[in-house]
């Protein structure tokens, strides 16, 4: 199990939602904190709120996550734990409801935040725990999209799948060497993103929609098995065991709630095709 208490910690994306309960949770465990948003205001609101350091910044950038790593490692002499929470959906919009037709400009933003911030990220800080001989832990905030599916949501489902697999090779790669990596994994959450999901919303609620603060103490509860994956929602692990062990009658039942999706959009836009 990871000692949170005194532990060096980063969060970005920790301005609002998922992030901010986060880093709020690693201040209450006795963490010494550092977060990180693209949002300035709100990243110095939260950490002025929870008493931990603001880095205002893109963390998705080569650049932006070097200053970032720069600026934690002066701040907190040692980063030990980092938890790449930031993420977006750009899938759908009023413009463009078909996220299958998203513009490339999209993707490229997807592919940035949702995956990219974290292997620039995994480049720095690894070699760096690696050199010193005391590990660290390196947390992507996921999705079960990233297991599963987001149904309407290509992109994103993309990508988050890409940051599971991502995870997954780090974990594999220098585990055995002192890295301990995870992937949180929650299905319908109470944040800002959910908000906007428009007629997705009720179906990623499902199941219930969470609080942020639910979700990080799932993370917190994880630390004492260490496990890999982290499922607030843990019928998601059902759900997924059947994805694997049996792929075409868990698509059938994906194409069904696409179907029900489709009634939806049809009755409330008789223009959807």
């Amino acid at each position: 199990m990871q000692r949170l208490e005194d532990a060096g910690a980063v969060v970005t994306g920790a301005g609002h939602g998922i992030g901010r309960a986060l880093a709020q949770r690693l201040v209450a465990e006795g963490a010494r904190v550092v977060v990180n948003d693209l949002d300035a205001d709100a990243c110095h609101a939260v950490a002025a709120e929870i008493g931990a350091t603001a880095l205002p910044g893109d963390c998705s950038s080569t650049e932006g996550v070097a200053a970032l790593i720069d600026g934690a490692t002066a701040a907190l002499g040692r980063i030990d734990v980092f938890m790449a929470n930031a993420g977006i959906d750009r899938s759908v919009s009023e413009e463009q409801p078909d996220s299958l037709q998203a513009p490339e400009e999209a993707w490229a933003q997807m592919i940035e935040t949702n995956v990219m911030s974290h292997v620039r990220a995994a480049r720095v800080l690894v070699p760096r725990w690696l050199a010193d001989h005391r590990g660290g832990r390196f947390v992507v905030t996921a999705s079960a999209a990233g297991l599963l599916t987001m149904i309407g949501a290509a992109p994103y489902s993309v990508t988050k799948h890409a940051a599971v697999g991502f995870a997954e090779w780090l974990s594999i790669t220098y585990g055995h060497r002192g890295i301990a990596v995870q992937a949180i994994c929650p299905q319908g959450v109470q944040t800002r993103m959910l908000d906007q999901a428009g007629p997705l919303k009720d179906l990623l609620s499902r199941d219930q929609a969470l609080t942020p603060e639910q979700v990080a103490q799932t993370w917190v509860a994880s630390l004492a098995e260490d496990r890999f994956l982290v499922l607030p929602h843990p019928e998601v692990a059902g759900y997924y065991a059947t994805r694997a062990a049996e792929t075409d009658r868990w698509l059938g039942g994906m194409r069904k709630l696409q179907g029900k999706l489709d009634e939806f959009l049809l009755d409330h836009d008789p223009g959807v095709q």
